[in-house]
């Protein structure tokens, strides 16, 4: 990778956590957790447009684009917040458990389901209503949650169990659940979207498992950096990127079900949050604390470059 610039960010230097992209709007939305807000960035312009507060302990965001809305997780007011995409104000507010985390939405039958982490439960919205209109008992304390484009389904990790969760989203039924072989603790999780694989971070044994979705099993795995936390996938250079807390990146690529590692290394201290604009191929990371101020780390793979 390379280093194309470092936005500054407004706010503390407290923690961030996940964050989504916009391509067709040019939005990134970032969840500065520390400061319950958050922080929408123009990627054309590489500024800062917008704070949003009020999202308490804010740590899932999901956009999603055919519907104009974000939506982002408050753990601490434990609900759901929607977010307007063109006037960048909170519209809703939704109970979601005990402390939501995870968004994945299934665009066929228009619903969110969230990961309640200490509920041990998946909370389903309805969002066309924005009402929560059902909960998935998933029976351990719940990792990120992810849909799949190809087989219409969504997948959760359990935790404590070391298993990936196949849900239906027509039903808000649980299908299957597949044991994770050499998964400790599986949090992040990432589907590719052919459908092939799936990518599971594990934090307890610093792991990143490839799961075959054809198979159902786990078809590799590979040491990464110390407890990873968030994914990012570039369809059209078809690179992996896992960042870890330890501020340590692994860069890999696929070609078909072959995943190989190309590159890893310490990119910044608590550097665990990644994100990637499938259209510039740009890479970002935010940063709660360089020379004291945070910043938005804009990076660009060398891939991108030679093309």
């Amino acid at each position: 990778m390379r280093w194309v610039t470092d936005i500054p960010l407004t706010g503390a230097t407290t923690r961030f956590d996940y964050e989504s992209v916009d391509p067709q709007k040019h939005l990134l939305f970032v969840a500065h957790l520390g400061d319950s807000m958050i922080t929408v960035v123009d990627t054309k312009s590489q500024n800062v447009i917008s704070d949003i507060p009020g999202v308490s302990h804010v740590h899932g965001v999901l956009s999603v684009p055919e519907l104009g809305r974000a939506f982002a997780t408050a753990t601490k007011t434990n609900e759901v917040v929607v977010i307007d995409e063109a006037t960048l104000n909170i519209v809703e507010r939704i109970p979601a458990g005990i402390y939501p985390d995870g968004l994945a939405y299934a665009p066929s039958v228009h619903k969110l389901f969230v990961s309640d982490k200490l509920g041990a439960s998946v909370s389903v919205i309805d969002t066309n209503s924005n009402q929560r209109v059902d909960t998935i008992d998933l029976d351990s304390v719940a990792g990120n949650s992810q849909y799949d484009p190809v087989s219409k389904h969504i997948f959760v990790n359990a935790q404590t169990r070391n298993q990936l969760v196949e849900i239906n989203p027509d039903s808000n039924t649980i299908i299957a659940r597949y044991d994770l072989t050499g998964a400790n603790q599986p949090h992040g999780l990432l589907i590719e979207p052919t459908g092939l694989m799936a990518f599971v971070a594990c934090e307890g044994n610093h792991t990143l498992l490839i799961f075959d979705l054809t198979t159902k099993r786990v078809a590799a795995s590979f040491d990464v950096g110390k407890a990873p936390d968030v994914l990012a996938y570039d369809p059209g250079l078809r690179l992996l990127y896992v960042a870890g807390e330890e501020g340590i990146v692994s860069v890999f690529s696929t070609v078909g079900r072959r995943v190989q590692k190309i590159a890893e290394g310490l990119l910044a201290a608590h550097a665990h949050v990644v994100g990637v604009d499938p259209i510039t191929h740009y890479i970002y990371f935010p940063l709660s604390s360089v020379n004291g101020r945070p910043v938005l780390r804009v990076m660009v793979p060398q891939t991108a470059l030679d093309h």
